[in-house]
């Protein structure tokens, strides 16, 4: 009887391991880095941003409507010059704090022609501890940060040439953010964010992409940038890639412990890869 149920329960295993096997490739590269939101060592991998209280604003917080009629909310700096150059920066599992609006503001004074746009995927709430953090980054639906991303798109308008950038969370959903801006995409920046992996849709890619790593992720690793790397190149799109040797939110503008010397290079290089493909 034993040697009948075991041989059973083998039977069940092969007919339905494929269909678990289906139900995880089917999950998207931005669902697979929510999950992480609750892994321990990612949260001990973000401390706690120092305080930081922007006092010098050159932006403004609005809001625009998204496809279902729900409002979002984003920092915006205009170009002091009529540019149809826009800029979306999406932050990362802190939320929109004073550390990403500062970053946007120097963004637009660095870049000079175009207008930025900081969303806030987490709809008015930021973190202040790695706990917080964990509940926004794994509570967020990937319905509503695409009606966000996508009316941020449109808010910028059918003439408007969009660029992303993000960090971490962000750095995933800068790359999905290209792929929602189809033909108006001029450069996709992702800082250590999860890469699409689906190689139909980078296909669909209508611009270039800078990636920005550590070689010392834990979770974004050497593995997965060569997968990404080699996804690209199957994919036909071309794909800078920047490894440092520094761990993952090396660069994230509110990580007390993040690498100054790396984080300025990387910098240079955003700027200079944005610019070249503004004019």
């Amino acid at each position: 009887m034993k040697k009948f149920l075991f041989v059973g329960i083998i039977v069940l295993a092969s007919i339905y391991r494929p269909v678990f096997s289906q139900s995880c490739c089917k999950m998207s590269a931005t669902q697979q880095f929510g999950q992480l939101a609750m892994n321990e060592k990612f949260a001990a991998a973000h401390e706690a941003p120092l305080p930081l209280h922007l006092e010098s604003l050159n932006g403004t917080m609005i809001t625009y409507k998204c496809s279902d009629g729900t409002i979002a909310g984003a920092y915006e700096i205009k170009s002091r010059q009529a540019s149809k150059n826009w800029l979306i920066v999406i932050h990362e599992w802190w939320g929109l704090n004073d550390y990403i609006r500062r970053e946007a503001e120097k963004l637009q004074s660095d870049l000079g022609n175009v207008n930025v746009l900081a969303v806030d995927l987490y709809d008015g709430k930021n973190a202040e501890t790695p706990g917080v953090a964990q509940e926004l980054m794994g509570g967020l639906k990937e319905e509503r940060a695409r009606l966000i991303l996508q009316g941020a798109i449109t808010y910028a308008g059918p003439k408007a040439k969009i660029f992303t950038l993000g960090w971490c969370m962000g750095g995933g959903w800068s790359m999905q953010t290209a792929l929602l801006a189809d033909n108006q995409l001029g450069a996709c920046v992702m800082y250590y964010g999860m890469p699409e992996s689906d190689i139909s849709k980078l296909k669909n890619l209508k611009g270039d992409v800078l990636g920005i790593f550590g070689t010392k992720d834990a979770w974004i690793s050497p593995e997965v940038v060569s997968k990404f790397q080699q996804n690209m190149k199957t994919a036909g799109k071309k794909l800078t890639v920047k490894n440092y040797e520094a761990d993952h939110a090396f660069a994230n503008p509110s990580n007390p412990k993040h690498d100054s010397t790396a984080t300025a290079d990387a910098y240079k290089l955003s700027l200079d890869f944005l610019k070249s493909r503004m004019k």
